[in-house]
């Protein structure tokens, strides 16, 4: 049985989650990874009749959910959270940091009791960090700096593993900038600040590796037994000698921009290695394409990026084959 595919809603968040639903039904989508304003996390914590709702409903299209996503609201809860986030959070907490930690980390450990309620067994998501800035050493920064960082993220998450440990369900990070975690090297020790507990795994996304230069499907290889849910999005370099891999301060589907995400096949991301290091891991949860070009028309990139993973979804052989002439 070959992964079922589903797509991530936080990019159609000004879309009713019916409306959406048909949509995604129609253009042959197997599930939805509920986030943003489609799935309220605290209500499904606390009232399981709006989680059986939200299945009802998703199975009038033939549509099933297999991870929810905490990506906004776990960001709060290692960030700085100065004003960006200020729109991620109930209004009355507005300029108040630590005020939007407390309500983000009280939300997280509800993240893993709407899970369950719901019959999953992932959240997929972000979990800040304190030491980003720190990504450039100048003004000089100490190892005990970063050190602090990273202890810092356990002491703020392992209660909210725990409360994932009760429920049966696991959180996997989206390897991302502005995390703790964002190449191999602070993943893994990511992983062992919190003692390699198997309630944090990762939500793979090859997009964020790609224009880091970390070779996505090595990253697969190097952590094979923490791939808990895998986005399927692409992502180009555009680098002109003049530009960088920092952004330049552009906004996303600039031309001057050094990198920028882009619909599936249209980038640099070499998908077929990435389904057979899947393949070598027996990874067989969903392909969640998390669409994101801002030089594209969604509804059409939709379409099309489900087709691309329809041809790119192939399961691993289970023959040797030149076995016939061991015989």
């Amino acid at each position: 049985m070959s992964r079922p595919i589903t797509i991530v809603t936080g990019q159609w968040g000004d879309m009713p989650l019916e409306k959406l639903a048909r949509m995604m039904s129609e253009f042959g989508y197997e599930g939805l990874e509920l986030g943003g304003s489609h799935f309220d996390i605290t209500r499904g914590a606390q009232d399981g009749k709006y989680c059986d709702g939200i299945l009802a409903l998703l199975d009038r299209y033939n549509l099933r959910v297999w991870a929810i996503s905490g990506h906004i609201v776990g960001q709060q809860v290692c960030d700085p959270n100065d004003c960006r986030s200020d729109a991620f959070a109930p209004p009355e907490l507005a300029g108040k940091p630590q005020e939007k930690r407390k309500w983000a980390v009280a939300t997280m450990k509800d993240a893993a009791r709407a899970a369950r309620n719901l019959g999953i067994e992932i959240v997929t998501g972000f979990v800040g960090s304190s030491i980003w800035h720190l990504i450039y050493g100048w003004p000089p920064v100490s190892e005990e700096m970063i050190e602090h960082g990273f202890r810092y993220f356990a002491e703020m998450w392992n209660p909210i593993f725990d409360v994932f440990d009760e429920c049966g369900v696991k959180f996997a990070l989206e390897v991302h900038p502005t995390e703790i975690a964002f190449d191999a090297i602070t993943t893994k020790r990511a992983m062992e600040a919190v003692g390699r507990r198997e309630a944090f795994g990762i939500n793979f996304d090859p997009s964020h590796l790609q224009w880091q230069m970390v070779k996505p499907a090595q990253f697969i290889l190097e952590f094979p037994d923490r791939i808990y849910h895998v986005h399927i999005k692409d992502a180009a370099l555009q680098l002109t000698g003049r530009n960088s891999i920092l952004g330049s301060h552009l906004s996303f589907g600039s031309a001057e921009r050094g990198w920028d995400f882009r619909s599936l096949g249209h980038g640099d991301v070499n998908f077929e290695e990435i389904i057979r290091a899947l393949n070598h891991i027996n990874y067989q949860g969903p392909l969640s394409v998390e669409w994101e070009d801002c030089g594209m028309e969604r509804e059409y990139g939709a379409k099309e990026a489900l087709e691309f993973v329809k041809k790119i979804n192939f399961e691993p052989s289970q023959i040797v084959f030149d076995s016939a002439f061991g015989k």
